[in-house]
Order: structure tokens, then C-alpha cells, then sequence
């Protein structure tokens, strides 16, 4: 069952980069993005259209996709979390755009002041004229495996939330551990849940480290035949609702991993492994990923 190859969707540049409390520079953004596509990344998640007001971090989206040199059979996404952020998103021309919602009542709530059936109400019309102007919209449930605020989340809330986001016409579910307390048979639970309802082409998984459970839950997932991730370069982003989380898994880790059981990614890690050095001394600090640091330490590289 196990998959012999892997589509990794980088989302460092927007998930990795939105909690960075000083801002990159716009070239630097895309700097980025032009160094993981020369790596081998064929889905990039570039940017977000959300309030500057909430994320100041993104509030240059408009100029990074504009400075991109796109390349021929990359997906470029963008997250749009209403209307207003579709239009501004369609002016600049994405190949995808991602909604999220919540597994979590609590967590809806807190994030969006809004429940979760209100939150896909609100994402219906986003994903219509999204698929109306030709774009494939992705569908993120965070909060899947667990809830800062209401703490276990059942396998039967999540296949609610997914059910929902079938209905409203998202053609991919991406299952989301946000807080990183997810472990392997908790997650093989509730991606068979989500494999009732949408393909195993258009399931996929994102999940956070804050546990150290990120790996064993992508080897979970292979096991079911699941083989599309999500992965932050550098291990950007941490997770605001548990202090000193690494956050996202590192797509160099992933890599190292997925290479060593002999499944194909695309990827060259080495080229990896410099965009994710260049991001780090951008920012300022070593790389969280564990494989991005052993390699480069193993060229010399030193950090104090």
C-alpha cells in the first residue's frame, strides 16, 4: 500500500513566514519561492490575502506574486479566507487558492468569532467564484487531532467538517494537526474518515512537531496510501497556542525520510537544504530542521 512517490506542498513562505513577528523583505519572500522550485518543489503555497490588520507578514502579497518567475508545471497556492481576499487573489493570478475551517467548536470560535457551520457559509460563495474563475480550491481542517481550548477532538466532529467542505465544492481535504498532538493510529482514524468522502488522491496531511510525532504520523499516513504532505522548509512557523513549539514539520526531515524508504519526491535535498540555510540567516537562527542542520554542519557551517 505503500506509495512509491510523494507530492510535497511547501508552505513555508505562507504559514512558515506569517507568524515572523519582523517583517522579510519582498525579495526575500520570493527569493524563496524561486529556490525551492529550483529544488524540485512543485507546489508552493506562496501567500496569504488576509487583513494586513491580523497578518502584517502577508500584507506585501500582491508584490510577491507579481516578482515570482513562474515555472511551467509548479502550482502556485494562495490562502483567501473570504470574498474580499478571492478578488484581491484573482488579480494576481494563483493556481489555487486554500479556505480553512476548524474540526473545533472551541477553536472556531475563539479564532473566527464564528461557529463552524457559520464558517463554511462563509466559504461558499469564496469557493464558487473560485471554481468559476478555473482555479482548484484546497480545503484545510485545523484543529483535527486536537484543541488548545476544548482539548480532544473525535474523529466524528472531523468527518462533520469534511462532509461540510465536500458539500460546498472544495476538491481537496487536507487533514490538519495544528497543535502537534497527534499520534500515528489516532491520525490513520481520522484520514480513513476523510478517505470516505474525497479520493486518496485529494487527501492529504499537515502536521505540526510540537510533540515530535510528525514524522510517525506521515509514515502513519503512508501505510493507508496517502501521498500528499504538507511541509514547511527550515521547519518554519511555530504554532502560537503552545509556547516554544517548532511548528510545522521540516520538509528537509520529510525528504531525508521519504529518500531513505526509497520513495521519490522530485526534491534535491542539497538544494533543500541551501534554501532552507538562506530563509534561516534571513530570519537570523539556525534551521528547526534537524536534517537541514546535520548537513550543514557537515559542510562546516557554525552557529553560535
Amino acid at each position: 500500500m505503500m506509495p512509491n512517490r510523494v507530492t510535497l506542498v511547501e508552505v513555508g513562505p505562507r504559514d512558515g513566514l506569517q507568524n515572523e513577528k519582523e517583517p522579510v523583505a519582498t525579495a526575500q519572500k520570493v527569493d524563496l519561492v524561486h529556490r525551492l522550485q529550483a529544488a524540485g518543489l512543485r507546489e508552493i503555497e506562496v501567500t496569504s490575502f488576509v487583513s494586513p490588520k491580523w497578518v502584517p507578514q502577508m500584507a506585501d502579497n500582491a508584490e510577491v506574486m507579481a516578482g515570482i518567475r513562474r515555472q511551467p508545471g509548479v502550482r502556485y497556492s494562495v490562502l483567501t479566507p473570504n470574498l474580499k481576499g478571492l478578488e484581491a487573489a484573482l488579480a494576481t493570478q494563483p493556481d489555487e487558492v486554500v479556505v480553512f475551517g476548524a474540526a473545533s467548536e472551541a477553536f472556531s470560535r475563539r479564532n473566527i468569532n464564528c461557529s463552524i457551520a457559520e464558517s463554511i457559509e462563509r466559504f461558499r460563495p469564496v469557493v464558487a467564484a473560485a471554481r468559476a474563475a478555473g482555479l482548484k480550491v484546497r480545503g484545510a481542517i485545523s484543529c483535527a487531532l486536537g484543541c488548545p481550548y476544548q482539548g480532544e477532538v473525535t474523529p466524528d466532529a472531523v468527518e462533520t467538517v469534511v462532509r461540510l467542505m465536500k458539500d460546498i465544492g472544495v476538491q481537496h481535504c487536507g487533514i490538519a494537526d495544528t497543535i502537534g498532538v497527534g499520534t500515528p493510529r489516532r491520525v490513520q482514524a481520522v484520514m480513513r474518515r476523510a478517505l470516505e468522502h474525497y479520493p486518496l488522491d485529494e487527501v492529504s496531511g499537515h502536521f505540526h512537531d510540537t510533540y515530535g510525532q510528525a514524522l510517525a504520523n506521515i509514515y502513519a499516513c503512508l501505510e493507508l496510501g496517502i501521498h500528499v504532505f504538507d511541509a514547511s522548509v527550515a521547519g518554519l512557523g511555530g504554532c502560537p497556542y503552545a509556547k516554544g513549539a517548532t511548528g510545522n514539520v521540516a520538509t528537509e526531515d520529510v525528504v531525508f525520510m521519504l529518500h531513505g524508504m526509497g520513495i521519490a519526491t522530485g526534491i534535491d535535498l542539497d538544494a533543500l537544504v541551501d534554501a532552507g540555510g538562506f530563509i534561516s540567516d534571513v530570519l537570523g537562527r539556525p534551521p528547526v530542521s534537524r536534517v537541514g542542520r546535520a548537513l550543514l554542519t557537515k559542510r562546516g557551517r557554525v552557529w553560535n
